[in-house]
């Protein structure tokens, strides 16, 4: 992981830990059943950054301590493990604050990485883009900025000339002011890419082309089944985070002609706010889709669970009244589940059963999205007066046209196949629009 700011002297909190070979993972069960699912999970996330976990401790409080979050003997004990084993770091599977931070690592000696510092690392791994790589550094920065500290040593720059003698700007000072200002260059950066990407959709939506978003929770093999959806060759890989980067490709659909189809980031259960502040243009793709593919990992115990944990992501960047079909992957993992579509009470595909990775069930999910976006797709016949140019200009301008014709009486018969929400601007905005059978 780079430095946050190039060529300064900020100690970043999130170190590379692609260069450590061995942590101790602490966990802290707050509840009495003590589910072991948040560990695996943790561990996974370790694994994913390249870590090789040396030991796993865990200890089951009521509430946090405020000075170590664990207590003072199973702090000791971790500083024990990390001598023993001579551990590079310490991974706490929750989120710490500044101080209970550097309080342990005074103790232990050692460098402590909380769950937001881990994911975040997996992140600056898995970038790609150059937009990727601001979104990462920018939420890096946003993380750094609340843990600097001021250093022991003497570090005051010093005035000379008469009258301006003393403490000038500290240490502390400087790195608060070089982390503002390269934030607020990459945010520069990013309203730029944002605009880029905000034209590109006007552009789609000026053709009526849906677009398609896949969501879901990390590893539920999202990049799998877009692979299999459009013959792309997008990295996927069993494991945590594989896809960071979005990518769109296009798809046709009987009777719907070219859809657009974007394959994003895997959310999971705490997601830091940062990450999702700082990838929202990214995840702008999702919030204006026409559709949401959300595909859960039907062989998941938890999978009900790792449902709320992406519905309150999609909540959390304003997405949750974008339509959505379930996408039940990896059922070749399952006894006695074929694929099949699951309809609800007015006959509307609401679920698809399939497996990605064996290829089974995707024509069946073409048919589910074929049906789901028909519903959104109009096709109409418009008869427009002579006078009414400026209408037959929007269609034109929509690329909805299909068929122009001109009647005995000299008015204009379009037949249409045009998006519904466009369609009922155009209502609202121009009155003398009546459709036809011809």
């Amino acid at each position: 992981m780079k430095s946050a700011v190039e060529n300064s002297s900020i100690s970043t909190a999130v170190s590379d830990l692609r260069q450590l070979d061995r942590a101790i993972v602490v966990h802290v069960f707050f509840s009495q059943d003590k589910n072991l699912d948040d560990l695996n999970e943790f561990q996974l996330l370790a694994k994913s950054a390249q870590v090789d976990i040396a030991q796993v401790l865990t200890t089951a409080r009521s509430t946090p301590q405020a000075k170590y979050f664990v207590g003072q003997g199973k702090a000791e004990e971790i500083a024990q493990a990390v001598e023993c084993h001579q551990a590079d770091v310490i991974l706490v599977n929750h989120q710490l604050t500044p101080a209970q931070t550097r309080n342990l690592e005074t103790l232990c000696q050692c460098r402590v990485v909380d769950r937001t510092g881990l994911i975040l690392d997996i992140f600056a791994q898995r970038a790609r883009s150059h937009e990727g790589k601001l979104q990462v550094e920018l939420a890096q920065l946003k993380h750094l900025a609340t843990r600097l500290v001021r250093r022991k040593t003497g570090l005051d720059q010093q005035k000379g000339a008469v009258g301006l003698r003393g403490p000038g700007e500290t240490q502390l000072e400087t790195d608060r002011r070089l982390i503002k200002v390269r934030m607020a260059q990459l945010q520069n950066r990013l309203e730029k890419v944002s605009k880029q990407r905000q034209q590109n959709r006007q552009t789609r939506q000026k053709a009526a082309i849906p677009t398609i978003s896949l969501v879901g929770y990390t590893n539920a093999g999202k990049s799998t089944l877009f692979n299999q959806l459009t013959q792309a060759d997008v990295y996927a890989a069993d494991q945590l985070f594989a896809t960071l980067d979005p990518t769109l490709r296009r798809l046709s659909i009987q009777d719907l002609g070219t859809t657009i189809v974007a394959d994003t980031v895997g959310f999971i259960r705490e997601l830091p706010h940062d990450l999702v502040s700082a990838f929202k243009s990214t995840l702008q793709e999702t919030t204006e889709a026409s559709l949401l593919l959300h595909v859960v990992d039907a062989a998941d115990q938890r999978q009900r669970e790792n449902i709320q944990a992406v519905d309150d992501v999609l909540q959390e960047i304003q997405a949750d009244k974008v339509p959505t079909l379930l996408v039940y992957n990896k059922i070749d993992q399952l006894d006695n589940v074929q694929a099949h579509i699951e309809y609800n009470d007015e006959n509307q595909p609401v679920a698809v059963y399939l497996s990605a990775q064996l290829g089974k069930g995707i024509d069946l999910l073409r048919e589910a999205i074929r049906q789901r976006l028909s519903n959104t797709i109009l096709n109409l016949n418009i008869q427009l007066s002579p006078q009414d140019g400026k209408i037959r200009h929007a269609f034109y301008q929509l690329d909805c046209v299909r068929q122009e014709k001109m009647s005995d009486l000299g008015d204009y018969q379009l037949q249409l196949r045009i998006d519904q929400v466009e369609w009922l601007k155009l209502v609202k905005k121009f009155k003398a629009l009546t459709v036809f059978n011809p």
